[in-house]
């Protein structure tokens, strides 16, 4: 007997559920996956009834919703084309890291397996996508490294910057205009007095640069720490 395969909508709740766990434990609520997916509740409902049904989620009302072993390997093979994809737009085509989101989301849903794997081996196999996101290989495995929220690190911490969060493109393209990018060294200077911004200095060698970054942008950026924290724990699988 043939299976069918899952719809688009169906693929994008579980991936979607499974991106809102990724880099933190708390699972996601019905009215935070309809704000997500810019649904409404009640649709978000019945959604979840379905999922439930076919093994994808587990449910109960007015509590969390959490993907199963089935829901997960349907989000981690979801997540892997759409990371893919957002890479090849970049690397390939020139696109910036604040626009591949969207047709990310559009082109996902109309390749196949085979496109997906080749286009794998044509980017050679990444790791990450442009916003430092994990790639999950074909086998549905994930290495998620070890980082914390900028926000959450104390002053005098020092690292590298591992992850953007892609939730906001205007934060994107502001990060991008001061050129604070992947991979850059960064150290926590301190902040501002009476609640102000967070101040950091960016790069190493002779040209460091200082800002002053508001707490939406500090807590949008990972970074993997060159020093030991007492504070936090690790986010993350």
């Amino acid at each position: 007997m043939k299976t069918t395969a899952p719809s688009s909508s169906i693929e994008d709740y579980v991936k979607v559920i499974y991106s809102f766990t990724e880099w933190q434990e708390k699972p996601i609520s019905s009215s935070q996956l309809a704000q997500r997916l810019g649904v409404a509740n009640s649709s978000v409902s019945e959604m979840v009834r379905k999922l439930k049904d076919q093994g994808l989620v587990d449910h109960k009302p007015y509590s969390a919703i959490t993907l199963t072993a089935g829901g997960t390997r349907l989000a981690l093979s979801m997540v892997r084309r759409h990371r893919l994809i957002e890479t090849f737009l970049v690397e390939e085509l020139g696109y910036r890291w604040d626009e591949v989101h969207d047709e990310a989301e559009l082109l996902e849903h109309a390749v196949s397996d085979t496109f997906v794997e080749r286009l794998a081996g044509k980017l050679g196999h990444p790791s990450r996508d442009p916003h430092g996101d994990p790639i999950p290989a074909a086998d549905g495995s994930v290495h998620m490294p070890a980082a914390h929220r900028l926000s959450e690190l104390d002053d005098g911490h020092s690292g590298t910057i591992i992850r953007i969060s892609d939730d906001n493109p205007e934060l994107l393209r502001y990060l991008a205009a001061e050129n604070i990018n992947l991979d850059a060294e960064i150290e926590i200077l301190g902040r501002r007095p009476f609640g102000g911004p967070l101040v950091v200095r960016i790069g190493a060698g002779p040209a460091p640069r200082d800002f002053d970054l508001a707490d939406e942008v500090a807590d949008s950026v990972w970074v993997h720490s060159n020093t030991r924290h007492s504070g936090c724990s690790v986010e993350g699988h």
